[in-house]
């Protein structure tokens, strides 16, 4: 006795029959005369912002500190928040963890930057990134004399959660000029 399970569940193979039949039905018909192919143009790279880009408000960043404390050209940058382990602190000082992701800040005004900064951070914690490099240059050609991006970056980035640790870089990443930053993981 056969159950209805095991002859349901069988494939048929077509028998010579079928094929034959199916020959025969489809002997009339003719292939769709192929249109030709239009191959798509190359797609052209996405335009890079300019420095005096009018369409970012510069609301959207850091604020300008008008007391941070100066900073000497060629002072180097530390600054850790509590409870990381010291072995992960020598190798972000060291260069050891390299930078996954670069932002450079010349030739920005400090409002610039702080709208730059701003979007770069969030960008780098949520595509997962650990540590990152931020090039604030040291200030020599500025108005005042003194490092005024510098000054502001390290105020920005003390006052921000999401950054656990910074350091001045080795001098091939930059030196006193950039920063690597540890973020916290997402």
């Amino acid at each position: 006795m056969t159950s209805f399970a095991s002859t349901a569940m069988t494939k048929k193979k077509p028998s010579d029959d079928d094929d034959a039949l199916f020959r025969e039905l489809m002997s009339d018909v003719k292939p769709l005369a192929a249109e030709p192919r239009i191959t798509p143009a190359k797609a052209r790279p996405a335009p890079r912002p300019r420095h005096d880009n009018p369409s970012v408000p510069a609301s959207l960043g850091f604020v300008e500190r008008e007391h941070a404390s100066d900073i000497n050209p060629e002072e180097a940058l530390f600054f850790a928040r509590s409870g990381l382990q010291q072995r992960l602190l020598r190798q972000l000082k060291r260069g050891e963890l390299r930078p996954e992701a670069r932002l450079d800040l010349h030739g920005y005004t400090i409002a610039e930057a702080g709208t730059r900064l701003t979007t770069f951070l969030t960008d780098a914690q949520g595509a997962g990134l650990r540590c990152v490099c931020i090039i604030h240059g040291k200030g020599y050609r500025s108005a005042e004399g003194r490092p005024a991006l510098k000054t502001q970056v390290n105020q920005w980035l003390r006052d921000t959660p999401t950054v656990l640790a910074f350091s001045s870089t080795r001098p091939r990443d930059g030196g006193m000029g950039a920063l690597y930053v540890l973020l916290r993981r997402p």
